[in-house]
């Protein structure tokens, strides 16, 4: 039979969140009580304001094709966003809007990697990179960063893993899974390397607006004009303003970069979803206070569920500054519970405890697990508990 697969999908992995979600969702639906920790996304609505104007927006007929790189009234909202958290100026030739940073990010690689081109990823990574990448026809070089390191890369990593077929290298801050924010300095001596070495920064700040304890977000775009020019900073309205399912995302950077990208997305999407623009407008120009008061819930969950996992034998947590995870390391818990891996750990966790995270496998990081406070604080408690439990009645000395 003739093959119809492309050899680039062939060895494409299906994502583990979505996976272990809807793993966890196939059990609730059969009545079993799952407490699901695995989804990356906040578990608000997304405020009223928002949803009024993308309805506002189609009752005045806004409901046509929009420019590919999105609504110009968006890239100004953008523009404006930059310079008011970042102090950053962008023009709108600089400025794409896309189906969600997601695929901002998919756009980005296939415009800027050839075969055989190498983009650095430090591990733990997001999922989605180096599957990108491969689609891209690139080659994901993996920088391993520890627990002692805060699961940061150091600029003398990065220097160590440049190689000449190196294009870019990419910054996650605060990061999925870790949570960890790279401060002003580590940034600083990064960029310097990737300067040095002429290669691209791809900053994804998604969780930007998301950090606690009085640790600040910096964008590495900010340290400088050749920094900010050798930058293609990714973000969107998904965490901030709770719009994961409007998928709206966007990159600002190199005019010629983003102009390929538009022809891109001019062939592939057409545009961004048009009432969702139209949200994403009203999320940047209209109140604030939504983005804060979430900001304080997620910190209050970190605060109560942190000590209580770092509590639990055989678990080792490194206590995030940012995003909405948690990761654990429970190498040694799955050792002395009877479990040969931590994937096998974590899938006895959801059949047996019906708690589900997921592994840290499919984030490079094989002996962790992540798991999502983005819930309500009574379901995280009582998740933690039946965890602490699983392991201590399966505990072996």
């Amino acid at each position: 039979m003739k093959e119809f697969l492309s050899n680039r999908v062939k060895t494409l992995k299906p994502s583990s969140t979505l996976a272990i979600t809807a793993k966890a969702k196939e059990m609730k639906a059969q009545g079993i009580d799952v407490i699901g920790l695995g989804a990356g996304e906040p578990d608000f609505n997304t405020p009223q304001n928002i949803i009024n104007a993308a309805i506002d927006s189609m009752q005045k007929g806004y409901t046509k094709y929009t420019p590919s790189g999105g609504l110009p009234a968006l890239k100004d909202a953008i523009i404006e966003k930059f310079k008011r958290d970042n102090q950053l100026e962008y023009k709108q030739n600089e400025v794409i809007v896309g189906v969600g940073a997601k695929h901002v990010l998919y756009t980005l690689f296939q415009v800027i990697l050839n075969d055989g081109d190498e983009v650095i990823i430090p591990t733990p990574y997001w999922v989605s990179y180096p599957e990108q990448v491969k689609l891209a026809g690139g080659v994901p070089v993996f920088v391993e960063t520890t627990s002692e390191q805060n699961y940061k890369m150091t600029a003398e990593q990065l220097r160590n893993a440049i190689t000449d077929k190196t294009k870019a290298v990419i910054i996650n801050s605060p990061s999925n899974p870790t949570g960890m924010i790279y401060h002003r300095e580590e940034l600083e001596e990064i960029a310097k390397v990737a300067l040095e070495h002429n290669i691209l920064i791809v900053s994804d700040e998604i969780y930007e607006k998301l950090v606690y304890n009085g640790a600040e977000h910096f964008s590495i775009a900010q340290i400088s004009e050749e920094v900010k020019s050798k930058t293609i900073v990714i973000n969107g309205v998904s965490k901030s303003h709770s719009m994961t399912g409007w998928r709206i995302g966007y990159a600002a950077g190199d005019a010629d970069i983003i102009k390929a990208m538009t022809d891109l997305a001019s062939h592939s999407t057409s545009n961004p979803t048009t009432a969702s623009q139209y949200a994403a407008i009203e999320a940047y120009n209209g109140p604030q206070d939504s983005v804060e008061e979430m900001r304080k819930a997620f910190e209050s969950r970190l605060e109560t569920i942190y000590p209580k996992l770092s509590a639990i034998p055989g678990f080792k947590v490194v206590k995030p500054q940012g995003a909405f995870y948690l990761l654990p390391d429970v190498g040694e818990a799955a050792a002395k519970t009877g479990f040969a891996t931590v994937d096998e750990f974590a899938g006895a966790l959801l059949t047996e405890a019906n708690v589900a995270v997921i592994p840290g496998s499919g984030f490079g990081a094989p002996s962790t697990i992540r798991i999502s406070y983005a819930t309500s604080l009574d379901l995280l408690e009582e998740a933690v508990r039946r965890i602490e439990k699983f392991v201590k009645d399966h505990w072996k000395n």
